[in-house]
This record gives C-alpha cells, structure tokens and sequence, in this order.
C-alpha cells in the first residue's frame, strides 16, 4: 500500500479517536486547564529559586525558561502523536498487543491513534513559558527574530528525538513485559535533568544525555546558538540529523523488537 493510503488511515484513526474524547466537552476543557496551571505552578517553583540566587552557571531565568519550554513543548509534540507508545505495557502484559498485531496495517500505524490527545494544557504551560523568555531575551537584545523560525524548528525534531527514546524503551518490553520503571529512568528522570543546563552535571552525566539517552540534543545543543552564537548553525542542525538517526535505529530496534513478541494474554 502506498505511503497516501497509510497517511489516509492513519488520519482517520486520529480523527475517530479525537471524536470520542470530545463527547466530554466540559472534562477536556477542564481538565486542559488544570494540566496547564499544574505545570505552570511546577515552573515557577523555579522561576523562584532563580529569582532569588540571579542566575545558574552563568544561565540566567529567561534562558532557563528556554531550555524548560522548548523540551515541554517537544514533549507534548511527542505524546500528543506516540503516548501509546508510552503505555506499551498494558498491551503486553494483558496480551492485547494480539490484537493489534492481526490489523492488516503497520503495528505503529495501528496503535499510535489509539493514544491521540490533544494536550492543551501542556501546550498553554510550554507556550506561555516559551513567549515569556522571548520576550525577556528579545529586550535584551540577547537575540532577534531568526531565533524563531529556529525554535520552532528544534521544537519538531526534538519531538522526534523523544519518540525515538521513548519507541526504544518501549521495545525492551518485549524482552522484559514491564517497563516503567526503566521509562522513569529515560524518559522522566532524563527530562527532567534535560531542563536545565547540562554543564551543571558531572562530565559522565552530560555525556550520558547527549549520547545514550540524548535529550541534551532537543535543547540544550541547540541553545547554545540560537541563545548564546555558540558552536554555530550546525548545533540546530544537529538536532535534526540527531532526530533522523535516532528514529531510523529505534525504528530498527522496534521491528527487530516485534520478532521477539511472546504473548502473555490468555
């Protein structure tokens, strides 16, 4: 089947799924707004400690909240399209994986809809952190207006560096069944390390997070010139072509992953 066709599919999918959460209207709202002043509450608990010691290793608070907006952002880019990904346990400890795998379609193609959400809460806290450090940035005259096109650019590869992480660790499932516990490991706790500057980590960490379990790249590199003209344009490049690589090596890892499947339903 061409690559339309799967499009088409994938499409439709997307939207069915899309229709039965609106039939809630007040819950989605509401509980989207929720979400967005939770996390926005869990920023400026940073914002705070920032405030009052003026800077981090030479970062100050509206860098900072570049490097936590742009990596939210990615993020939700991410689980908006591939959260089933993240929940991959549940197929294969109830067996329903079975199901999925006899759908005359791609297996990704076929469970990624299942998970489709629109997170506007997570993008209301990302964008709303995103367009306070702009602004603070652009006053200063630490950057101009090409930082944008260059955000937005980074934003969408890092969401593919994300799903290449989070694809890999879902494929270790079908060795071990459960897998939260090592996605605490690499996608939660390496997040939430990726948020601030990597320099303020052991050489051995940051290493670690910009090769193994390479979050470092969504921002962290990439900032570096778009905040700072450091390195030059091949850091935002860097990005990208870290974002093709990944995914094409999880891709592989997934489908080598899929001979290996043992059904553990009933």
């Amino acid at each position: 089947m061409r690559s339309e066709s799967w499009l088409s599919i994938y499409k439709l999918l997307i939207l069915t799924t899309l229709r039965s959460r609106m039939q809630y209207k007040f819950n989605f709202v509401f509980g989207s707004l929720m979400a967005a002043i939770v996390q926005i509450n869990e920023f400026l608990m940073v914002a705070i400690v920032l405030y009052k010691f003026g800077e981090i290793k030479g970062w100050s608070l509206y860098e900072i909240g570049y490097l936590y907006a742009v990596l939210t952002l990615a993020r939700t880019l991410y689980r908006t399209f591939g959260d089933e990904v993240h929940h991959l346990e549940k197929y294969l400890v109830s067996g329903d994986l079975d199901g999925v795998l006899i759908r005359p379609l791609p297996v990704l193609l076929a469970l990624m809809p299942q998970g489709f959400r629109l997170m506007i809460g997570e993008v209301l806290q990302g964008g709303f952190v995103l367009v306070w450090a702009f602004i603070g940035l652009l006053r200063s005259g630490q950057i101009d207006w090409t930082a944008i096109p260059l955000t937005l650019f980074i934003i969408v590869t890092g969401a593919g560096i994300l799903f290449a992480i989070g694809l890999a660790t879902a494929t270790m499932g079908f060795w071990t069944t459960r897998i939260s516990e090592l996605q605490n490991l690499t996608e939660d706790a390496a997040r939430a390390a990726a948020q601030y500057p990597l320099t303020l980590y052991p050489k051995w960490l940051s290493g670690l997070l910009l090769t193994v379990i390479p979050v470092g790249l969504v921002n962290y590199i990439p900032s570096l010139y778009i905040l700072r003209g450091e390195l030059g344009l091949w850091a935002v490049g860097l990005t990208g072509l870290g974002a093709v690589f990944f995914l094409l090596l999880s891709l592989w890892f997934w489908r080598f992953g899929l001979t290996k499947y043992q059904s553990t339903g009933s």
